[in-house]
């Protein structure tokens, strides 16, 4: 029997603030519901929303969280650890920067930040198994990205050793994540060293082929590369365990390519949209999907450089729902058929 996958979901993280009703989980629940969602994916680093603290310790406190979703008419998707998972590991070219997604106590330290983002990972393994999750999605950090051109010409063995820097930093919080029963589905993204499918191939060969070393699969990120996000889908459907539904266009012109010239995100060559707005052939990949029998949520990412995300949320729950593909139990042409009789089978076959 084939698998319908499940949706609409939101991610929260974009929407959250400081405001009624993003600013609680029991407001931002029930704004979702009341736009059509059936699940929250929850960031684990908002802690308007969540106390991942909590979640890793208390059962009381994660059956608390479902109840409060229970009660807003929608359940939970997922757990994300992108902000944590970012932090495993960080070149030191953007220690400043990404000091901001961790707290003030570890700012200036990087060894004490990577610390905090291992301890975290490792909660969220333990919270998705309190919460009866299989699933959280996450980042895989980056040691080799400042190098992704190769100019100037980049030493033998140097993206060999990042690779396998980032290998030894993950299988530890991988293994926890073995004992808990719960997959890390990284968003292949550009800013981790994880961002197409030859990088994703080379990570999880560094793990030792961890079993739960798995893909949220986002095409945007991949139409932003000009990657065919389609056979992807084809080479790597077995390791998919979570979806972000999230549109982008690339518009190259004279003055602009891939890299979009440093310029804002309005005038990007490749830029994030609302779902409809952008370029991406989500009837084809929800077709892929439905073919490889993905049975999982279909989680809205929204990021667009002109809407509101409002709009944006306003517009997602129905675009999805159009394109989940119910799966069907038959073959059209079954009508035609009738029971195997090997003796006409030989017989047709002139045997």
């Amino acid at each position: 029997m084939a698998s319908t996958m499940k949706g609409p979901g939101l991610f929260l993280a974009q929407f959250a603030g400081d405001e009624a009703p993003y600013n609680s989980l029991a407001g931002i629940a029930g704004w979702a519901a009341s736009l059509g969602y059936k699940a929250v994916q929850i960031p684990t680093f908002d802690d308007r929303l969540f106390d991942l603290d909590k979640a890793a310790g208390s059962q009381t406190y994660c059956d608390e969280v479902l109840g409060i979703c229970s009660d807003a008419g929608v359940a939970v998707s997922e757990l994300s650890t992108h902000l944590q998972g970012q932090l495993v590991a960080v070149h030191p070219a953007y220690d400043l920067a990404f000091d901001a997604f961790a707290p003030e106590s570890v700012h200036k330290n990087p060894k004490a930040r990577q610390e905090w983002a291992v301890d975290q990972m490792k909660k969220a393994a333990k919270a998705a198994r309190n919460m009866g999750l299989d699933t959280t999605v996450s980042f895989t950090g980056s040691l080799a990205f400042p190098y992704l051109y190769p100019w100037p010409q980049r030493p033998p063995g140097l993206i060999e050793e990042a690779f396998a820097e980032l290998g030894r930093r993950w299988k530890e919080i991988l293994d926890v994540y073995e004992d808990q029963g719960v997959d890390v589905g990284y968003e292949i993204h550009p800013g981790e060293d994880v961002f197409d499918g030859a990088t994703y191939e080379m990570f999880v060969e560094a793990t030792g082929n961890h079993d739960r070393a798995l893909i949220n699969y986002d095409p945007s990120h991949f139409l932003l590369q000009q990657l065919d996000y389609l056979s992807f889908i084809d080479l790597y459907h077995d390791r998919i365990c979570a979806f972000h539904v999230k549109d982008a266009e690339f518009n190259p012109d004279g003055r602009q390519g891939v890299y979009s010239g440093y310029q804002g995100w309005t005038e990007r060559a490749g830029r994030f949209r609302s779902l409809g707005d952008g370029q991406v052939d989500f009837s084809g990949i929800f077709s892929k999907l439905c073919q490889y029998d993905y049975d999982s949520w279909a989680v809205l990412e929204w990021e667009c450089c002109l809407i509101s995300p409002e709009q944006g949320a306003a517009e997602g729950a129905p675009f999805i729902n159009a394109h989940i593909i119910e799966a069907t139990g038959k073959a059209f042409d079954d009508f035609a058929g009738g029971e195997t009789d090997q003796a006409k089978i030989r017989s047709m076959l002139g045997l």
